[in-house]
């Protein structure tokens, strides 16, 4: 991870009838905390700044925590111009930053694949801008008559994220600086010492909401992704007994008993391979990896986890999120989620931050209560890729 993100969301909502479009609904979140997501579940991104109007700090950080954003590490206050903003924003990232992220964060629908993109392509040219080839023949208008037609296949509408390296970047702010230039394209910024950006075809899907309108068509697209989406619910449950390793989510846990079971009884593991082939309704673990099968015997079963996520893989659909619970009176699980979260997200092809796991106890009552097992409970929810 060696790119900081900063997302712009300083503009004057000049077109949306009085609303500030960076608080407009959309999802369960509003429009500036969808593009912080988006930032977050990349993994090259180490650190986002937002820049933003001053009084609304307050409701950056609070939607930054409800949305458990961990990447932003800064708030700046906008400038008079789009320019002065990056350059308020530049002035917080991570000191060991290579490469810089701007994103409009009027831009709430950019996938994180996208971003991704970007950021390969700014590797190796120094810098990336994403954008989609323009659909509609362009005129050039002057006095109302017709001019020029310009060539459409060579003509892209640009998108964000725009993508430089630091050293470049940094470049072209002086230059801009010293010779009094302002730009609102940040690809024209580095266009201005010569730099030569590529360009990155992203999604049309990746709008601008500017108006009103947008937000509707915003909204339209996230529920046609939401017809896309499966959820699953996953349940299993196991006997702790003396002379077994106690394992969950693929990590060994030193305890004086282990999960009774024909391959390592992982009860964590289980639940989510459950959730994940009961989404698609490909029954269950029992269906797949029998217990009366001598091939399944003491089988790890994260590289079983691996085996159902390539069934989920060949059906079109990837991870959204994963959310688990472990039921256990003891012993204490809190120093080992990380590594089970890891271990899964893993063997899932997600990343760690699309996986939730959460211990508790039943305050001494009942099966796990007595101590007499572990229990766990798992739900998923995949998204047609």
């Amino acid at each position: 991870m060696d790119v900081s993100a900063i997302i712009v969301c300083a503009g004057n909502s000049s077109r949306m009838n009085g609303q500030d479009k960076m608080l407009l609904r959309l999802g369960n979140t509003n429009v500036m905390g969808m593009s912080m997501l988006a930032y977050e579940r990349c993994k090259s991104i180490k650190d986002i700044v937002v820049v933003t109007k001053e009084c609304l700090i307050p409701t950056v950080m609070d939607t930054a925590k409800r949305l458990g954003i961990t990447k932003l590490t800064h708030i700046a206050v906008g400038g008079e111009t789009r320019q002065q903003s990056v350059i308020n924003g530049l002035k917080l990232i991570d000191k060991d930053t290579t490469m810089i992220a701007i994103h409009d964060g009027a831009r709430p629908l950019v996938e994180p694949e996208d971003i991704e993109k970007t950021i390969k392509d700014a590797r190796v040219f120094g810098g990336a801008v994403l954008g989609v080839p323009v659909k509609d023949t362009i005129k050039v208008v002057d006095d109302g008559l017709v001019v020029d037609t310009p060539y459409r296949p060579k003509l892209f509408i640009t998108q964000t994220p725009q993508v430089f390296k630091r050293r470049l970047y940094f470049e072209a702010v002086e230059f801009a600086i010293a010779n009094r230039l302002d730009f609102t394209d940040d690809c024209q910024l580095a266009e201005s010492i010569g730099a030569k950006i590529y360009m990155t075809v992203g999604d049309y899907k990746n709008i601008k909401i500017t108006t009103p309108e947008d937000i509707k068509i915003a909204g339209a697209i996230l529920d046609k992704q939401e017809d896309n989406m499966r959820i699953g619910k996953g349940y299993d449950v196991h006997r702790l007994v003396k002379n077994r390793k106690l394992i969950l989510g693929g990590v060994e846990i030193p305890y004086k008993k282990g999960l009774e079971g024909h391959s390592d009884a992982d009860v964590l593991t289980h639940s989510v391979m459950d959730a994940l082939l009961g989404a698609l309704a490909l029954g269950d673990i029992g269906k797949h990896f029998p217990d009366d099968d001598d091939q399944f015997k003491g089988a790890d079963s994260i590289k079983l986890l691996e085996k159902v996520y390539e069934k989920i893989d060949e059906m079109g659909y990837k991870i959204g999120n994963i959310d688990s619970v472990i039921v256990a009176q003891s012993p204490k699980l809190s120093a080992y989620i990380d590594s089970m979260r890891e271990n899964i997200a893993k063997a899932c092809k997600t990343d760690v931050s699309n996986i939730s796991i959460k211990a508790t106890t039943e305050e001494g009552l009942g099966f796990t209560g007595e101590k007499l097992g572990i229990v766990a409970h798992c739900i998923c929810l995949l998204n047609q890729k």
